[in-house]
Parts: structure tokens; C-alpha cells; sequence
């Protein structure tokens, strides 16, 4: 599917399946960041290293380790062991994610000064065009 869009100057999100079977079929056209989002769990960060290693290797551009549901200093410790030569972005475990999911609302309307919130505003913002 991404094959097929125009890019122009417009960006483009994709929210890819979990794994490394899609990074292994996509090209290195206009990618110019990828997010790899890892929960502190072996399986999680096993699957995530591999993803990380193959968009440094495909020449993707900016590889951001994205560590999701970070509980304490302990998590994040074992995240950023997992991935020393990439940069690691917490996202800490918040309530107020389940909450707004549960309501059917996005996150950002309805807790938009939740932690979480705020760490993926900020991320999303080193992202944007200013960041490049």
C-alpha cells in the first residue's frame, strides 16, 4: 500500500503490524524515521532489536526506540540496555491511555496533561519538519 502513495511534501504515518515482516518487505523509499515500539518484556524487546537492527541495515533513516508502558527506572533500565546504540523515548505507563480507549476518545482530547500524553506530544514534535 505504501508503494502507491504520492508523497508530495506531505507526511505519511503507517502504523505497521507487530514484527519484522513488514520492515523486511518495505523499501527504503522517502522512510525518514522509523519507531519501534517495545514494551519492557523479553519477547517484546527480543522482537523490537531485530526490527531495530533491520531498519539500521535497510538504511531507513532515524531509528527511535520507542519504550511503551514503562512502570519504573527498572524497565526503562532494561529497554535501554536492549538498544545502546539507538535513541530510547519512555512512555510511561498511564491510566489515562486505558481510559480514554475504553471511552472511545483519543488520548490527547480527553487527557491531554496525562504523562504519557505529554511524552508522545513531545515525540511526535522531534518528529515534525522543525526536527529534520
Amino acid at each position: 500500500m505504501l508503494g502507491s502513495v504520492e508523497f508530495g511534501d506531505s507526511a505519511v504515518v503507517a502504523d505497521l503490524e507487530a514484527g519484522i515482516g513488514t520492515l523486511t518487505r518495505l523499501d527504503d523509499r522517502r522512510v525518514d524515521a522509523v519507531l519501534v515500539v517495545v514494551e519492557p518484556t523479553p519477547k517484546s524487546i527480543e522482537v523490537g532489536t531485530r526490527a531495530a537492527q533491520l531498519a539500521k541495515e535497510k538504511s531507513f533513516g532515524r531509528v527511535v526506540v520507542v519504550a511503551s508502558r514503562v512502570r519504573d527506572d527498572g524497565d526503562l533500565a532494561a529497554i535501554r540496555s536492549a538498544f545502546p546504540d539507538h535513541e530510547v523515548v519512555a512512555v510511561p505507563d498511564d491510566p489515562a491511555i486505558v481510559e480514554a480507549d475504553r471511552e472511545g476518545v483519543a488520548p490527547l482530547d480527553s487527557h491531554p496533561d496525562a504523562p504519557a500524553v505529554k511524552a508522545l506530544v513531545k515525540l511526535a514534535q522531534s518528529l515534525g519538519p522543525a526536527a529534520a
